[in-house]
């Protein structure tokens, strides 16, 4: 068996989590149109007959406005530094920046394979795709270049296959049933805090985060008790929202999801709270497991 660690960079909304999805074949990280949706490093672990591959999906890096943004670019940096191998994934369908320049300096700094994704190719012609890579080629060397559509599944059983000729362990890190490294406290949490991403403005999803307080499982049906945690008032009203009607859609959306994974009915309590300037207390950050990489 060959196995090993492969890390997933890039900038924010580049499509980390759905290509870590679309490998896996389940859902194992929250995906939304709003950047830096994930907060977490998160495992995601591919299995065939002679293959592990552990994909770690982190934040996208980006400049840090609070304590929490400094804390999720640690998270990305941490990754390049204890990974085997790194997947530089970028948005075919937006022009170079200054936000991948800085990501392929720090790719310089290291001494391991890195593979350059351009994802969403869906979206650009064939011409185009071309150019991208030639423009890529002239900034570093990257072992491979594989072109993909994550949302699609187009062109991802070709990523596998290249990352497999970089494989050195011969170790199975987890087994064959495993699909994340996360609880299912996690997971469920986090479905709730995708649906308020969704749902809300753009200023509202990142000063929220979620925490599962209650599992009861039964034989036929769950109880699921979740804080909505907000870093101010204003914030709550809108999450609440008049008369109560967001909390109840952000409920009835986030059960259809939670009911897929856990296979029985789930009956799902919510409850908003405010924690003030929680994204620039380490007090915080420690409690809603933003530093569990540090460990």
């Amino acid at each position: 068996m060959k196995s090993g660690f492969v890390g997933i960079i890039g900038r924010p909304n580049v499509g980390k989590s759905t290509l870590i999805n679309s490998i896996v074949g389940k859902k194992v990280a929250i995906t939304t149109s709003k950047p830096q949706t994930t907060r977490n490093i998160i495992q995601g672990i591919y299995n065939d007959d002679d293959t592990q591959i552990v994909f770690v999906d982190t934040p996208g890096i980006h400049k840090p406005s609070s304590k929490l943004g400094q804390t999720l670019n640690k998270q990305a940096y941490y990754s390049i530094e204890d990974t085997d191998i790194i997947l530089f994934l970028i948005d075919a369908s937006i022009e170079l920046g200054k936000g991948d320049l800085f990501v392929i300096e720090k790719l310089k700094q290291v001494n391991k394979p890195v593979i350059l994704v351009i994802n969403k190719v869906d979206k650009i012609s064939k011409e185009d795709i071309f150019k991208k890579i030639t423009e890529y080629k002239d900034l570093y060397s990257f072992k491979d270049i594989v072109p993909l559509s994550a949302l699609k599944n187009d062109n991802v059983k070709e990523l596998i296959k290249v990352i497999k000729n970089y494989l050195v362990d011969e170790i199975e890190y987890y087994g064959k049933e495993t699909i994340t490294n996360k609880s299912m406290d996690f997971l469920i949490s986090e479905m709730v805090r995708e649906k308020v991403m969704d749902l809300t403005k753009q200023e509202v999803p990142h000063c929220i985060t979620c925490q599962t307080k209650l599992i009861e499982y039964g034989k036929t049906s769950n109880n699921i008790c979740i804080d909505i945690i907000v870093d101010r008032e204003s914030l709550k009203k809108i999450i609440i929202g008049k008369q109560g009607r967001m909390i109840k859609q952000i409920g009835i959306m986030a059960r259809k999801d939670i009911e897929k994974i856990l296979n029985k009915t789930v009956y799902l309590e919510l409850h908003v709270k405010t924690v003030k300037d929680w994204r620039n207390k380490e007090k915080y950050l420690n409690e809603y497991g933003f530093n569990d990489f540090q460990e």
